[in-house]
C-alpha cells in the first residue's frame, strides 16, 4: 500500500501523536492513498508543500486493528459525528446550548485508541459545519447521512499506534507543483455550496431530526 501525507515540510521519520489534538480522530499522523488529496492538503495553507510518500506491506496492513468509519454497513453516520465531537474545539455556547444532545450522541462515540488505523472521512474545520447545523436541528439526519457519503473531501487513514506507525517505510518527498495553490479552497467552497443547496431544499414530512432520534430512543 502506498500512502501520501501534504505538508508544509519533508517528513521522512512519521512521529505517533504527531499532529493537533484537536483534529478529526484526535492526535495521529494523517495519510490518503489518493496523491492528488495529498498535493491538496500539501497545499491547503495557499502556499507550496510537499507530499511525502511511504510503503506500507498489505500483510502488515492486515495486522493493524482498523476501524472503518465508511463501512455504512457496519457503523452509522452518528458514530462519526459522535467522534468528530469527542475531538474538534467547539464554541462553548454552543456546547452549552446543545448540551443534552451532544451528552446523547456519546452513546455513539467509538473509542479510537483501541485502534491501530482509523479510516474515514475527513471533515475539516470548514466541513464541520455539517454535524453542527444537525446539532442544531437545522439539518435533517436524512440530509446529514447525504453529505456524509458524498465525502467531497475525501477519505483519510489515522495511524494512531506506534505499531501502525513502524509499519510505513520513507520513500520519497516532492515539492508540489505551484498549480495546486488555492485548488484545495475551490474544493471546500464546492462542498459548502453543496451543504448550501442540501440544507435550503423544502423540508419533507418523513425528515428525521436530532430531537425525533432522541426520542425515539427514550420510548
Amino acid at each position: 500500500m502506498i500512502f501520501f501525507h501534504g505538508s508544509n515540510a519533508i517528513i521522512d521519520k512519521p512521529v505517533q501523536f504527531g499532529s493537533a489534538t484537536d483534529n478529526d480522530y484526535g492526535p495521529s499522523f494523517y495519510v490518503t492513498l489518493d496523491n492528488f488529496n495529498g498535493k491538496l492538503w500539501a497545499c491547503k495553507n495557499e502556499q507550496v508543500g510537499f507530499v511525502n510518500k511511504y510503503f506500507l506491506r498489505n500483510d502488515l496492513f492486515d495486522e493493524l486493528e482498523v476501524l472503518d468509519l465508511t463501512n455504512k454497513d457496519k457503523y452509522c453516520v452518528l458514530s462519526w459525528l459522535a467522534i468528530l465531537m469527542h475531538f474538534r474545539k467547539v464554541d462553548e455556547r454552543f456546547l452549552k446550548l446543545y448540551e443534552n444532545r451532544i451528552k446523547w450522541l456519546e452513546k455513539y462515540y467509538i473509542e479510537v485508541t483501541n485502534y491501530d488505523v482509523i479510516k474515514g472521512y475527513r471533515a475539516d474545520d470548514s466541513y464541520f459545519k455539517f454535524p453542527l447545523a444537525f446539532i442544531s436541528g437545522n439539518l435533517s439526519y436524512e440530509r446529514l447521512c447525504e453529505v456524509y457519503k458524498l465525502g467531497n473531501l475525501g477519505i483519510q487513514y489515522a495511524f494512531m499506534s506506534e505499531k501502525a506507525i513502524r509499519g510505513l517505510k520513507y520513500l520519497n518527498s516532492k515539492e508540489c507543483d505551484e498549480s495546486f495553490v488555492g485548488k484545495y479552497k475551490d474544493i471546500v467552497v464546492g462542498a459548502t455550496k453543496k451543504f448550501n443547496e442540501i440544507l435550503n431544499e423544502p423540508i419533507n414530512d418523513n425528515e428525521t431530526f436530532i430531537t425525533d432520534l432522541m426520542k425515539n430512543n427514550d420510548n
